[in-house]
């Protein structure tokens, strides 16, 4: 039940209160081999998933299950090192527990990161790529059920799921750092088996140009409790059929970790433009 969802939520974001010394403003939810942006932050204290009240706990490599919280660039943050997934056996509703509570927290700013496959012809390997908008071809909302006014309205609008203030920001800051930050449609699966070449070849007339096994949910979930959302995607790979090559996860894990030092100067740059003046 929803109202059950926003006891534990409350729960959750409680415990992590009596741990923490700031009132974080901005989240971020860092994706596969993407995690080291972490280890920036100043006077952090970083809670196991396992100490946090009903908080879900990752199984996939590269997700290390720990939320920091601390300083980055004067701003008060709070980061996630790892997210779990639908194909992990998670529900929806668990998927997103995580932003439920940092909802609860306070948080005004999600800021989510994932390694995607690029499906448009012209993306490579280690860029990244702003999200624009996002295709949910997961068959699943995770709003569905009763809705609890307490965390958002039944029904809100998705024109601009991706806040149009964050992108001109992250476009302005990554030209000042000379990042390459092109823009593009997220699709989301729910995994954990790669695409087919038909797939990626279909979802391309669609005007997918990125597809992952993450994100959507999160980003439903982020705008029903009316936070501001960015979204960035690392390409780990290019989808089925455009190399003659495998997929494979340690790819995705080896070149998540070569963009980490492009990812780390955007993210520092942009934190401090980041919270709403007002909520």
């Amino acid at each position: 039940m929803e109202e059950n969802i926003f006891t534990k939520a409350e729960e959750a974001a409680a415990a992590i209160r009596e741990r923490i010394a700031v009132t974080p403003r901005v989240a971020i939810v860092l994706g596969s081999g993407l995690g080291s942006f972490a280890e920036r932050i100043e006077h952090p204290v970083a809670i196991a998933y396992t100490a946090i009240p009903h908080f879900p706990q990752p199984t996939v490599e590269g997700h290390s299950g720990r939320l920091v919280v601390g300083i980055v660039a004067d701003t008060p943050v709070a980061v996630m090192q790892g997210r779990v997934h639908a194909y992990e056996g998670y529900s929806p509703e668990e998927v997103t527990f995580p932003v439920r509570v940092l909802g609860r927290l306070g948080i005004t700013t999600l800021v989510v990161t994932n390694a995607a496959g690029g499906v448009r012809l012209d993306l490579k390997q280690g860029q990244l790529v702003l999200l624009s908008d996002h295709i949910n071809l997961t068959g699943r909302n995770p709003l569905a059920g009763p809705n609890d006014a307490r965390l958002g309205q039944r029904f809100f609008d998705m024109t601009n799921a991706y806040a149009k203030r964050l992108r001109l920001l992250a476009q302005t800051v990554a030209a000042g750092h000379g990042i390459d930050l092109s823009e593009g449609v997220y699709l989301g699966l729910s995994g954990p088996s790669f695409e087919t070449p038909a797939e990626i070849r279909a979802f391309r007339s669609w005007g997918a140009d990125l597809v992952g096994m993450s994100t959507v949910h999160e980003v439903i979930v982020a705008r029903h409790m009316g936070m501001e959302v960015l979204g960035i995607s690392c390409v780990t790979n290019m989808a089925a059929g455009i190399l003659d090559q495998p997929l494979n996860h340690e790819e995705v894990m080896e070149t998540g970790a070569s963009a980490q030092a492009d990812l780390t100067t955007l993210l520092v740059a942009l934190l401090p433009a980041l919270p709403r003046i007002s909520c």
